[in-house]
C-alpha cells in the first residue's frame, strides 16, 4: 500500500511599505497591499480550496486526509481582513481528518542565527495551533523545509515526533523519499522527505503546455503513485497551498484535478491518504538519513542560497538578529512584534539575485523592482527600529 501524505504550507508575509531614509514613521508594513493580496488569494485559493477539501473529506467518509502548516503571519492577516478563511480552517479541523503542523510563528530563519528565538517562535506557534484548532502539534516543519541534523536534534529536544524536509537527490543518493527515516542521533524523531518530482508535477508543471506530460490526468498521476507500491510506503506531496487557484489558475483545470484525485487514489483499494502523524504511527523508519549541511525545498539547488546567497542578504539577516537582546530586553510588545515580523524569510527572498532558472519563482508577489531596492528599503526600516530602541533606552 502507498499512502498519500498531503502537506500544504499556508503563508503570506507582512510586506513592507516603501520606506525612505528620511522616513521616521514606525508603521513599517504596507497594510493596503497586504490586505489586497490577502483578499485576492483568499478568493482565488483559500476559500475555494478549503470548501473543496471539506467536501472531499465528507464525500469519502473521512478517508481523505491532509496536513497544514499555517503561519502566524497569515493567521493575523486572516483575522484582520478575511476571517471567513479562518472559519473554514476551523471547519476542516472539526472533521478529525486534518492535522496542523508547527513551525516558527513568523516563518523565520531564526534557527540559523538565534536558537533561543527559534525555540520561542516555535512554541508561540504550537500554542496558537492548539488554541485555534484544538490540536497540540506533534510534527514540525522548519521555514521552507530548511533542515539539517542540528535542526532535527533541536526539534526532537522540543518533544516533536517528526520533521519534514526536501527529498533532495544529493542527500538521498540511491534511496527513495517514499520511506520514513530518522536523523542521526535522533532515535525517536521521524523524518519525512518530499517526493519533489510528483509534488512539482502538480505545483509547478501542471499548467505548462510545453511539459511533455501535459495535460496531466488523474489516471496518469495515480499510476505514478501506484508505482511506489513495492518500493516505498508513503507518497509525500508537499507544496504551497497557493498552488490551487494562484500558482495554477483555475482555468488550468487544477481544481477539477484535485476534486477527482481522492476517488482515483482510493478506488483500487491499494492506496490511501494519511496525515503526517498517521504515517509515522503506521510505518517504521527504515534507517538514518545524514544531512550535515542545510537544505530546503527552494530552487534547483535545494539549499539556502535563496535567502543567504549574497552579501545583501547576509548583512540584513545579521543586522536584524544582532538586535535580539536589546529588543527583547525593551519589553515593548509592539516593537518586539515588529522585529519578529521583520524576520520573515520573504524579506530576504526578495533580495535574491538568482535570476536564472528560478527567476519567475522569486517574482511571486514581489513588491520591488530589484533585489537592491528590497535591501535598501529593509535597511532603512531597520535603522528606524534602532532609533526606537535608542529612544526607549533614554526614557
Amino acid at each position: 500500500m502507498a499512502s498519500v501524505v498531503f502537506y500544504f504550507q499556508v503563508h503570506q508575509p507582512f510586506r513592507l511599505r516603501r520606506y525612505s531614509i528620511f522616513d521616521s514613521d514606525a508603521r513599517y508594513f504596507d497594510d493596503r497591499r497586504n490586505r489586497d493580496i490577502c483578499l485576492k488569494v483568499s478568493e482565488k485559493c483559500y476559500l475555494r480550496t478549503n470548501r473543496l477539501m471539506l467536501d472531499l473529506i465528507r464525500r469519502h467518509n473521512g478517508h481523505f486526509r491532509v496536513s497544514y502548516s499555517v503561519t502566524g503571519t497569515v493567521i493575523e492577516q486572516f483575522q484582520q481582513w478575511s476571517p471567513e478563511v479562518l472559519d473554514s480552517f476551523h471547519d476542516l479541523a472539526r472533521t478529525g481528518c486534518v492535522e496542523f503542523i508547527a513551525e516558527t510563528y513568523y516563518h523565520s530563519l531564526a534557527f540559523l542565527y538565534n536558537r533561543d528565538e527559534f525555540v520561542r517562535q516555535t512554541r508561540i506557534h504550537a500554542e496558537r495551533m492548539e488554541q485555534l484548532f484544538g490540536q497540540k502539534p506533534r510534527i514540525f516543519r522548519n521555514t521552507e523545509l530548511t533542515y539539517n541534523n542540528d535542526v532535527a536534534k533541536a526539534v526532537e529536544d522540543m518533544g516533536f515526533d517528526a520533521i519534514l524536509t526536501e527529498g533532495a537527490d544529493h542527500i538521498l543518493g540511491y534511496r527513495s523519499p517514499n520511506f520514513i527515516y530518522n536523523p542521526p542521533n535522533c532515535p525517536r524523531l521521524r523524518l519525512l522527505m518530499k517526493n519533489y518530482r510528483l509534488s512539482d508535477d502538480m505545483a509547478f508543471r501542471f499548467g505548462n503546455r510545453d511539459w511533455p506530460e501535459w495535460p496531466l490526468t488523474c489516471e496518469r498521476f495515480v499510476q505514478w503513485v501506484d508505482q511506489i507500491n513495492g518500493n516505498g510506503y508513503v507518497c509525500n506531496l508537499f507544496m504551497d497551498y497557493e498552488t490551487f487557484g494562484e500558482h495554477q489558475w483555475a482555468d488550468t483545470g487544477i481544481f477539477g484535478f484535485l476534486e477527482a484525485l481522492p476517488g482515483k487514489v482510493l478506488q483500487s483499494g491499494k492506496n490511501d491518504f494519511l496525515t503526517v502523524s498517521q504515517a509515522i504511527d503506521r510505518y517504521p523508519s527504515v534507517g538514518e538519513i545524514d544531512v550535515p549541511h542545510m537544505i530546503s525545498w527552494a530552487d534547483t539547488e535545494r539549499d539556502i542560497s535563496a535567502w543567504l546567497g549574497n552579501s545583501m542578504q547576509a548583512n540584513a539577516l545579521h543586522d536584524v538578529y544582532a538586535l535580539a537582546d536589546q529588543v527583547l530586553a525593551s519589553g515593548d510588545v509592539d516593537l518586539i512584534h515588529d522585529w519578529r515580523k521583520l524576520q520573515t524569510s520573504d524579506h530576504f527572498y526578495y533580495m535574491c539575485t538568482k535570476w536564472f532558472a528560478d527567476g519567475d519563482v522569486h517574482k511571486y508577489f514581489n513588491p520591488y523592482e530589484s533585489p537592491y531596492d528590497a535591501y535598501i528599503n529593509y535597511m532603512n526600516i531597520l535603522d528606524n527600529l534602532r532609533s526606537r530602541l535608542a529612544t526607549g533606552a533614554r526614557v
